[in-house]
């Protein structure tokens, strides 16, 4: 992504932030993590996120998808002698509609948004409304998107290796290449 598309996508997701009563710092504001995963399609598969901590055991996020955006199909890999990564999401504004590999297993014709445009085979579906969570542990195979007015995610984690992230769609590059 050009640096100056960074900069008009966090602009188009600070509103979101607002609406789930969210207050970031102008340094937080200025470093809004866009994740466009490689595909060039920022809008329909992506993720925005602020990280506010990362140590050694702990780690604290808010995310936010736009308008029915997903955040493609992936699990957190044992890394650095560690399980991988196990994940709370709270919802705080919007509709997530989370898929894992979960049981009942589920299927394609179980899921309530059309498939994204990446590889996907977990069907299990989850809906987060505001003030409900769900855990996610070590390895388990999932993709997430918002609803109609998008959505915006607390996340507190153990330690995150976004970096080292196992995607289904062989596409995917999680971290951003920055053009300036």
């Amino acid at each position: 992504m050009k640096r100056s598309d960074i900069t008009a996508q966090q602009k188009k997701v600070l509103p979101y932030f607002e609406k789930a009563g969210i207050v970031l710092t102008n340094a937080e504001k200025e470093n809004i993590e866009i994740a466009d995963f490689g595909l060039g399609s920022v809008d329909k598969v992506g993720l925005q996120l602020v990280v506010y901590v990362n140590t050694d055991r702990v780690c604290a996020k808010e995310m936010v998808l736009l308008p029915y955006q997903v955040c493609p199909e992936h699990r957190h890999v044992p890394t650095n002698g560690q399980d991988g990564k196990e994940e709370t999401f709270r919802c705080r504004y919007g509709k997530v509609y989370l898929y894992t590999d979960d049981e009942p297993k589920g299927s394609v014709n179980d899921i309530s948004l059309p498939l994204p445009e990446t590889d996907v085979t977990v069907f299990h579906e989850t809906v987060l409304t505001p003030g409900q969570q769900y855990t996610i542990y070590p390895g388990t195979l999932h993709w997430f998107a918002a609803g109609e007015e998008g959505a915006v995610i607390s996340e507190f984690s153990t330690h995150s290796t976004d970096e080292t992230d196992f995607f289904t769609d062989k596409r995917i590059v999680r971290l951003p290449e920055i053009e300036e």
